[in-house]
């Protein structure tokens, strides 16, 4: 009976609680849940645990929380709980004595269709390249990162000025019950594995953030900075220098027109809005925080900031 599949769920943030959730209200057992350990937080710097362990503990589940994956200590526990199958989601990279344990083998639930946007950061770099679809992939864990077969695929649409926070709350959700899909058409032998179709040069990848990438270039059209802005929204945020401190940019709209005014000039109208130069137009800055302040709308922000 596929409910009696013994089912390791491992993951961290709130983007995997979706897909443990589904599995729990669709009956599965899960017979242990790996996440990442404790860590300070906030001001206080309390010690605070992950989405996924608040959750595993609300609902009974045992909890491991190794800081190494190769530990031998660990690697004995997960023995211990005798996965048929485990399912992995937003974690981090597993060893091959962690992913070849199971006799079914690791699921992962990757934000893209791949090949497309292997990597850390999927969701960012499709909107920040301006894809007008992406989508989410089960897949069987191989050897190289978000390489191994294809199991199920769902595709997506990118709405024109949808952020990576709207796309990711949709996005695990579909995650969420694809991952269920897989598991009932995995446990009953109604699925098959597809090898990933890689044409090399048509690839395109999906790397960690880093500051730099949030920098944003006013020298590009307003269509690459619009596009920049809400694939860094509402985390890490792209953001320029204004009055000497950092301004983050998090929602924004465009105006193409032909312009003389300097790739990244300011312009305002002191109450309603602040709108940026750029190659082919203005690009208006509608919801920011400035260094030190909280984020706001730029109507609260012009009636107590000189610009």
């Amino acid at each position: 009976m596929q409910k009696d599949l013994r089912i390791v769920f491992m993951g961290t943030p709130e983007f995997a609680v979706a897909s443990l959730k589904a599995l729990v209200e669709n009956g599965y057992h899960i017979a242990g849940v790996i996440t990442a350990p404790d860590k300070p937080a906030g001001r206080g710097m309390k010690m605070t645990e992950s989405a996924v362990k608040k959750y595993a503990v609300e609902k009974g589940i045992p909890v491991l929380q190794p800081e190494k994956l190769k530990n031998p200590g660990f690697l004995q526990q997960l023995q211990l709980l005798r996965a048929d199958v485990q399912v992995v989601v937003a974690f981090r990279m597993l060893p091959e004595v962690v992913w070849n344990m199971p006799p079914m083998g690791t699921i992962n639930v990757h934000g893209s269709l791949l090949p497309q946007y292997r990597g850390a950061a999927p969701i960012n770099w499709a909107i920040i390249n301006g894809e007008k679809e992406t989508g989410v992939t089960t897949f069987k864990l191989q050897h190289e990162i978000d390489t191994g077969n294809i199991l199920l695929q769902r595709t997506i649409p990118i709405h024109e000025n949808e952020t990576a926070g709207e796309l990711h709350d949709k996005m695990k959700e579909v995650g969420a019950a694809l991952l269920v899909e897989t598991i009932q058409k995995l446990a009953g032998g109604k699925l098959a594995e597809a090898p990933q179709k890689v044409v090399s040069n048509d690839l395109k990848h999906a790397p960690k953030l880093f500051t730099e990438t949030c920098k944003i270039d006013w020298t590009k059209s307003v269509d690459d900075i619009h596009n920049l802005i809400r694939g860094l929204s509402p985390f890490p945020g792209a953001y320029t220098m204004l009055n000497g401190k950092t301004f983050k940019i998090y929602k924004s709209s465009k105006e193409k027109t032909v312009l003389n005014d300097a790739a990244g000039s300011v312009t305002t109208d002191h109450k309603t809005y602040i709108k940026f130069a750029c190659k082919d137009g203005y690009i208006y800055a509608n919801d920011i925080q400035l260094e030190g302040k909280k984020r706001m709308a730029v109507q609260d922000f012009l009636r107590g900031n000189k610009v």
